[in-house]
């Protein structure tokens, strides 16, 4: 999650992976805060209290290499890392009408020439990484934890695995229609980028527009997904006036094409239609390319978690990323 709303952290308990040897892991923040706030924050209260982390199977997905995938190919197509913060008035207004672009053909596209970068939220490893992950950073108008956990499933499967899988299925899509995909982690290290980096990332690349892939941690009754824009922030170290506008496009687009390709229902326990508005979030304070971040569906909810649990509804949602990403670089 992007601590899609300012909250305390939440704190949970992780079964190391490989060796004999179980130790219980101080819990790990992934609160929920804010029924109301007006750049989207989440309802007040604490979230739903979290299962142990499953060991992760050494057997991996033949499509994505990720072990919290085993053996299921890919069918159909295919924060948080900002803490919380007080919310802001929301930008742009979330019922505006996508227009032509929305629905502007995705697939079939030559994305020769162009570079996406794919923020997948959290890392697997950040639970054994407090200190690492607990050190503030400057996001302009405020400082924020370097990064979190990210939430999970009552069963155990977390929002970490969840986005790097989905991340590694749509830059498969992406790479296939001619795109370079760069991913801001890939399991690769053992910990983090802290938020500041994973802003970077999209200049670093010199990239044409990034995403970045969550799941929420909301209260169990909420479901489904939105998309989180940037409001404008020029404040400190932070500049983002000229990403505001192609942003939101990107946004309606991203919100669009997820639905029709997973069926996910906007959420219901945050947002307008399945759009918001924040400024707290460093991700998108500090980015100097177009970038939203998606909350692909409430983990702690049993229905989403049953989606986000299947490769099969994860091929299709990184099918739906893939899609808004290729219309965003291809239409007006």
């Amino acid at each position: 999650m992007t601590g899609t709303a300012p909250r305390p952290p939440r704190r949970r308990s992780v079964l190391l992976r490989a060796t004999t040897v179980a130790a219980v892991v101080p819990l790990c923040a992934a609160g929920w805060l804010g029924w109301r706030a007006l750049d989207g924050s989440a309802p007040a209260g604490a979230t739903a209290a979290p299962s142990p982390g499953a060991v992760r199977s050494a057997t991996q997905d033949p499509a994505t290499g990720d072990p919290s995938a085993p053996g299921a190919p890919p069918t159909g197509g295919t924060p948080t890392g900002d803490p919380s913060a007080p919310p802001t008035p929301p930008g742009p207004s979330a019922t505006t009408s996508a227009g032509p672009a929305a629905t502007a053909p995705a697939t079939g596209a030559d994305l020769t020439g162009r570079t996406v970068v794919l923020d997948p939220g959290h890392n697997p490893g950040n639970f054994s990484h407090p200190t690492e992950i607990s050190r503030q950073v400057d996001i302009g108008n405020a400082r924020k934890e370097c990064d979190t956990t990210g939430t999970e499933t009552d069963s155990g499967y977390t929002e970490a695995d969840y986005t790097l899988d989905v991340s590694r299925r749509a830059r498969a899509l992406l790479a296939a229609r001619g795109a370079k995909v760069v991913l801001v982690q890939d399991g690769d290290r053992p910990w983090g980028p802290c938020i500041d980096e994973r802003a970077r990332a999209g200049a670093d690349a010199h990239a044409d527009v990034a995403v970045s892939v969550h799941g929420d941690g909301a209260p169990a009754s909420g479901s489904g997904f939105h998309v989180i824009m940037p409001a404008r922030v020029v404040a400190g170290k932070a500049d983002n006036s000229a990403i505001v506008e192609p942003s939101h496009r990107l946004g309606l687009l991203l919100r669009d094409r997820f639905h029709a390709a997973t069926g996910e229902p906007y959420a219901d326990y945050i947002a307008d239609q399945g759009l918001t508005t924040r400024s707290d979030l460093g991700g998108l304070n500090l980015s100097t390319v177009p970038k939203v971040f998606i909350e692909c569906g409430n983990m702690r909810n049993s229905a989403d978690a049953r989606r986000m649990t299947d490769p099969q509804w994860r091929q299709q949602a990184a099918q739906g990323i893939a899609d808004a990403l290729t219309a965003f670089l291809t239409t007006q």
